[in-house]
């Protein structure tokens, strides 16, 4: 017998807790999975203070899933709200801020890919690997359209390791009125959201896939994006559950996939081409990153990563060549500094206003 999600919350409501109600009147089981036998679950107390006394509780709700016909397995992590609770625990609240965030949570059941209310354009930026630059390419290519007159947004789609507050220059709390939906942060001309801004810098995510997906849609649609020429989406590497969510929650413009020239990057960025094949997302173009490095000292030309495979694949492919974007020891001072490149000038801003141009210039911005 495999059991429901309503008889587990119902054997999770008998688990009292120390300050009042029990785990399903309170709303704190999270990422709620049933796979046959195994049943796993994530416990988010309110606040760092109260996970610290429910240990008991955690071993409670353990005992009373596994309790339950058919069931053979049990995970269960107690984590909380606020800084200080473990895994994916969120700063606390600012002094006088209105009632508490949360974030993540199980995603809402929708009819099928809805439009970002007041945005025009929404583009994915994806690779199929990581370490070829595309966080970097994202966050650049945002404050280049934004210098460009385009009202830009940035969605940190990488909630397991966000990296886009440290590279756009803030570390800035978003806001709510109401607990519910929450205000963008800003930093150089971009509206900018991600799960990097509520947590502890030191602190991993540990969520399974259904609360990466509520967080991902939290961050679409609890969000006044008020009016954008285009909302940028930093995905994570691969073709996972993001990956997925996004084409099925969302109305997209389509995806531009980065890459480096190297052969073992380029395997998987076709496998990226491929994915958004399947789930109907238009591929925009490709955009080859770390296509050469100039010595500051000598001036001697250095295709580190090979030469000309981007464009090889464009072209095998049919897809649209966007451009090359240097190699720059800048790129990663200009980073870690939180001011993009593309702000200021040299070989490596030009690419990146010469790639912003041109996506304004062919309608897709």
């Amino acid at each position: 017998m495999t059991q429901t999600r309503d008889n587990i919350l119902s054997a999770l409501a008998t688990v009292a807790l120390p300050d009042g109600g029990d785990l399903a009147s309170r709303d704190m089981i999270r990422a709620l999975t049933i796979d046959g036998g195994s049943i796993s679950f994530v416990i988010e107390a309110p606040s760092a203070d109260l996970a610290a006394r429910m240990e008991p509780q955690r071993k409670a709700a353990e005992t009373v899933v596994a309790a339950l016909a058919g069931v053979e397995k049990v995970s269960v992590i107690l984590t909380a709200h606020s800084a200080g609770g473990g895994s994916g625990s969120a700063r606390p609240a600012p002094s006088g801020e209105a009632p508490q965030l949360r974030v993540g949570g199980h995603p809402t059941p929708q009819q099928g890919p809805e439009a970002v209310p007041g945005v025009k354009k929404v583009i994915a930026i994806a690779s199929g690997k990581g370490g070829v630059g595309k966080s970097t390419v994202t966050s650049n290519l945002a404050v280049a359209l934004a210098a460009q007159g385009k009202k830009v947004g940035l969605l940190d789609a990488d909630v397991l390791g966000p990296s886009q507050p440290l590279m756009m220059g803030t570390n800035d709390r978003p806001q709510s009125a109401d607990g519910k939906v929450m205000e963008p942060v800003e930093a150089h001309g971009v509206k900018l959201i991600s799960i990097g801004l509520f947590l502890d810098p030191d602190q991993a995510v540990v969520w399974r896939g259904p609360m990466l997906t509520g967080t991902l849609q939290q961050f679409l649609f609890k969000v006044t994006w008020g009016e954008l020429d285009v909302l940028l989406i930093d995905l994570p590497p691969g073709t996972g559950d993001v990956q997925l969510t996004l084409a099925q929650k969302v109305k997209m413009t389509g995806a531009l996939v980065v890459s480096t020239p190297q052969d073992v990057a380029l395997i998987d960025a076709h496998k990226a081409l491929d994915m958004f094949q399947k789930v109907h997302v238009p591929v925009l173009g490709l955009i080859e990153n770390m296509s050469t490095y100039i010595c500051p000292n000598c001036g001697h030309e250095d295709h580190i990563f090979g030469q000309g495979g981007v464009r090889a694949e464009a072209e095998k492919t049919g897809l649209p060549f966007m451009g090359e974007i240097p190699l720059a020891r800048e790129v990663r001072t200009a980073g870690d500094a939180g001011i993009p490149i593309a702000l200021g000038d040299g070989p490596v801003a030009e690419a990146y206003r010469a790639l912003a141009k041109s996506l304004i210039d062919g309608g897709l911005v």
